[in-house]
């Protein structure tokens, strides 16, 4: 099997630079608006985008991505809508990768098969989806690899050399390296951890590793790029999302800008860190996530 996830990542190792990975929420503050963000990030210089699937209780969130999913369900945006976002983008956009992240609750109210069914025929690429473990490969990642999707894993702080084995056991796509124990839009301090802890993942496979969250501004992804293929921002973006909003929550003229100008800074960070030319201006673990896959 052979995704959009697969081909970029080949591609960028080629162009001898790490991956700027971009999340923002489905639907926040509005479909139409989150549908012209999403359709601004690659240009912006995101290489691939999460979407963030909006559900009642996200628990490994911090108050941003809560606020944003909030935003999103008032919004009247549902998981059957979020497919159809990703729909409307691939319209326009046949190559960049789309990764859906989230709970299992609202695919499982949905239906397993037909989820699967309908996210490939969107154009999805690949699942992040945090509360399954490697216990639970059967509920959805095996389906999911069997239909053609990546199932991207994450790998804590906690996840030790014994457990590595069985985190990566079904894992495509690329391995999501949560850097910090705590919630996401948490700081990250400690790169020289996380430059040690992305070799000691990279003793157990061949696949990309992307490292997330904590990345806020230039200077963070350029610090990740350096040793990871990969850096995660989230909050960051649904932060500046949030601060350009009008009364109400509602959309303002610089929505879309805020977050592409921030993706494009960012962006600059991760291009210029392996040729030591980053600048520019301008995410977390999850603590219970930590226990549950360690």
């Amino acid at each position: 099997m052979s995704t959009r996830i697969d081909a970029r990542f080949n591609a960028l190792r080629t162009e001898g630079r790490a991956a700027l990975v971009t999340f923002v929420m489905a639907g926040d503050p509005d479909p139409e608006t989150s549908l012209a963000i999403v359709r601004a990030l690659p240009a912006a210089g995101a290489d691939v985008i999460e979407v963030g699937m909006p559900f009642t209780d996200p628990m490994a969130d911090g108050p941003a991505i809560q606020a944003a999913g909030l935003r999103a369900l008032r919004a009247g945006m549902t998981l059957k809508k979020t497919l159809k976002l990703v729909t409307a983008f691939r319209a326009d956009d046949a190559h960049t990768p789309i990764v859906l992240m989230g709970y299992y609750n609202p695919i499982y109210v949905y239906g397993v098969d037909r989820f699967l069914a309908d996210a490939k025929a969107a154009g999805v690429d690949g699942l992040i989806v945090v509360d399954l473990p490697p216990e639970e490969d059967a509920e959805l990642c095996i389906p999911a690899r069997d239909a053609g999707l990546n199932f991207i894993r994450l790998a804590t702080p906690t996840t030790d050399d014994r457990r590595l084995p069985k985190v990566l056991e079904n894992t495509s796509g690329f391995v999501y390296y949560v850097s910090l124990t705590g919630i996401t839009g948490a700081a990250l301090a400690d790169y020289a951890g996380v430059s040690a802890a992305v070799k000691r993942i990279k003793a157990h496979t061949d696949l990309p590793i992307a490292v997330g969250f904590g990345v806020k501004n230039a200077e963070n992804a350029a610090e990740i790029a350096r040793n990871a293929e990969g850096g995660v921002v989230g909050s960051a973006l649904v932060e500046a999302l949030r601060a350009s909003l009008g009364a109400g929550d509602k959309a303002s003229a610089t929505t879309v800008e805020a977050v592409a100008s921030l993706v494009a800074s960012i962006s600059a960070g991760v291009r210029g860190a392996r040729s030591g030319s980053a600048d520019g201006n301008g995410g977390g673990a999850f603590s219970w996530l930590t226990r549950l896959w360690a």
